[in-house]
């Protein structure tokens, strides 16, 4: 086997309030989660998560989006906990809604037209 392969990927959301987004993940998103000690929760992303670089003016600034089948269904079952979400937007690329976290920061969901790559080999990276 080769060593240093890369064997995921680890996203990080900034909050004002990380307690109450990390509750709606788990309880309203549904993401599976692990306590790696002292409360600090990580949690699991689908299988089919993928990657992509766009040309910008400056450097170090990221993004993070979570693609649903059905972003009408979505943003239905998002309205049934109480959680406020944009209209759905045609994007081209797909379509977007973004909606509010409990510390206030905004997070987009969306329903994705573009192709969708092959998960990464890990036994070939």
């Amino acid at each position: 086997a080769m060593a240093g392969k890369i064997t995921g990927a680890h996203s990080v959301i900034f909050s004002k309030d990380a307690e109450a987004d990390r509750k709606f993940l788990r309880d309203v998103i549904g993401m599976p989660d692990i306590d790696v000690g002292g409360g600090w929760l990580i949690f699991g992303l689908p299988k089919e998560t993928e990657c992509a670089v766009h040309p910008a003016d400056d450097n170090g600034r990221h993004e993070f989006f979570l693609m649903t089948d059905d972003v009408e269904a979505f943003i239905k079952r998002m309205s049934d906990n109480k959680v406020a979400c944009s209209a759905a937007d045609d994007q081209g690329f797909g379509i977007m809604t973004h909606l509010t976290l409990p510390g206030g920061g905004k997070l987009g969901v969306y329903q994705p037209r573009h192709g969708r790559p092959p998960p990464m080999d890990v036994q070939a990276s």
